[in-house]
């Protein structure tokens, strides 16, 4: 049996990179819901809808354990997928904790999108672990219509990425977190933003560490080899090219 790869779009592809890179003897089904990317500004109600057919189509071709490879989407749904579905789900959560436990006090600037920074599930997250109000965040929706258009030309992004920043001082922050899993594959652009000193991570590496532990708990490690199966709501050839470009720009960069 496969692993399902959940996402919105095809930011998810910088989840099933890691997956590829930890997990080779496993197989992926990979779920795009591009007829309703952008989930980051829509409702609750709405999402909630579309998520559910995403994972219902999953569940029927058979997965043993499923990857929620979206912030937003683990957001807001996390908890009844769980209580829906009886194979394991993992979601994602936004790198804030080993944001602050290795930045040595300095600030941590968390990017992701408008729904996941409204959603409770974040703001527990912070209260949690942000005892001494070092974190900003802001919202980039626009970076998700981006990599969905599939334009990853510096030209275009960091002019974007600088006047999103202009109120903030740059220079403070040790570490950037990219809270959206479409995000790190402009790490580039970010890269030249920010100061060379300041570290950008993501919370790929650790959702498939979560994964493996939950694979080897319920003894349905392995099994498989690399394969990659890809489908999305709109069915389209675009699509699948689309599917394409940025999984080899999630390995390249």
């Amino acid at each position: 049996m496969k692993i399902g790869v959940f996402d919105s779009g095809h930011g998810g592809v910088t989840v099933l990179r890691e997956a590829l890179l930890m997990l080779p003897q496993e197989d992926y089904i990979y779920f795009a819901d591009t007829l309703h990317v952008p989930y980051g500004e829509k409702s609750k109600e709405e999402l909630k809808e579309y998520i559910m057919d995403a994972v219902d189509f999953l569940r029927n071709k058979g997965i043993k354990a499923l990857i929620v490879a979206c912030n937003t989407a683990t957001s807001v749904a996390i908890k009844e997928l769980r209580q829906k579905y009886d194979f394991p789900i993992i979601g994602m959560e936004p790198a804030v904790k080993p944001a602050i436990q290795n930045g040595g006090g300095k600030r941590v600037m968390v990017f992701a999108t408008p729904l996941t920074l409204k959603e409770e599930k974040f703001h527990h997250l912070i209260t949690q672990v942000d005892k001494n109000n070092i974190v900003d965040y802001l919202a980039l929706p626009e970076l998700v219509t981006f990599a969905e258009n599939l334009e990853f030309s510096e030209g275009a992004i960091i002019p974007y990425l600088r006047e999103k920043l202009s109120i903030f001082d740059i220079s403070q922050y040790s570490t950037v977190v990219l809270g959206c899993t479409h995000f790190p594959l402009f790490k580039d652009s970010f890269e030249k933003v920010f100061s060379q000193a300041t570290k950008i991570i993501d919370g790929s590496h650790g959702t498939v560490k979560r994964l493996i532990d939950v694979l080897e708990e319920n003894n349905i490690m392995g099994g498989g080899n690399g394969k990659i199966e890809y489908y999305s709501s709109g069915g389209s050839k675009e699509d699948a090219h689309k599917f394409s470009n940025c999984l080899i720009r999630a390995t390249s960069i």
